[in-house]
């Protein structure tokens, strides 16, 4: 007896992340290791170090896995006799179009928190372009979610426990677009969680889809 080809076949899991969002705290900040109510799978409450990134564009936020192998090859054969990975380096590239605390501090090399941050929207503001090699470490929580059958949320959560802004693209003034301020982060392994990125999916809907065979 064959194996019928739409076995495995599941349309309801399927996901898209219809709303995405972006959170920044200082690296000083306590990292997030609990994102979800063990309980119920409610996104916990964010603490409120974490600063948040604001509207994006219509491209949302786009993870790159830059992969790197090692290849070695012999003259009897005509594929790679060995592979290694050389450098796997993950990104996380967006353009924020508010201006924010955060879109700012992110694309300036500002602090996030403290005497160095920013005031509130509405205070006069003031900051001079960093010089020399100053590009702090953040980290960065970015956040999609999806919506079941029954309108029950299912959460996509990444962190990037030591991120650093690695690209920044163009600032523009015009009467034709918003101010975006795009920029493109790295993820480095943080010694006391020992990853560069930790994912999560939880949610009240996700943890309604029927697991029995």
């Amino acid at each position: 007896m064959t194996t019928p080809l739409e076995t495995g076949l599941h349309t309801e899991y399927i996901r898209k992340q219809l709303v995405q969002a972006v959170f920044a705290a200082d690296y000083s900040a306590a990292a997030i290791t609990a994102p979800f109510d063990s309980a119920t799978g409610a996104l916990a409450t964010i603490p409120a170090a974490y600063v948040p990134v604001g509207y994006t564009t219509d491209d949302g936020v786009t993870f790159t896995g830059d992969l790197s192998m090692s290849d070695v090859t012999s003259s009897q054969a005509t594929e790679p006799t060995r592979s290694d990975v050389e450098s796997d380096v993950l990104s996380a590239q967006f353009a924020p179009q508010e201006t924010n605390a955060a879109t700012v501090a992110l694309y300036e090399g500002l602090s996030l928190s403290g005497s160095g941050a920013l005031p509130a929207i509405g205070t006069a503001w003031q900051w001079d372009r960093a010089t020399g090699t100053a590009n702090p470490y953040r980290r960065l929580l970015f956040i999609g979610v999806d919506f079941n059958e029954g309108g029950e949320a299912i959460y996509v959560v990444k962190f990037f426990p030591r991120a650093r802004l690695t690209s920044r693209d163009d600032e523009q003034w015009a009467r034709s677009t918003e101010t975006q301020r795009p920029v493109t982060f790295n993820a480095y392994r943080d010694s006391a969680l020992g990853t560069p990125c930790r994912n999560w999916i939880d949610g009240p809907g996700w943890r309604a889809f029927d697991t029995t065979p």
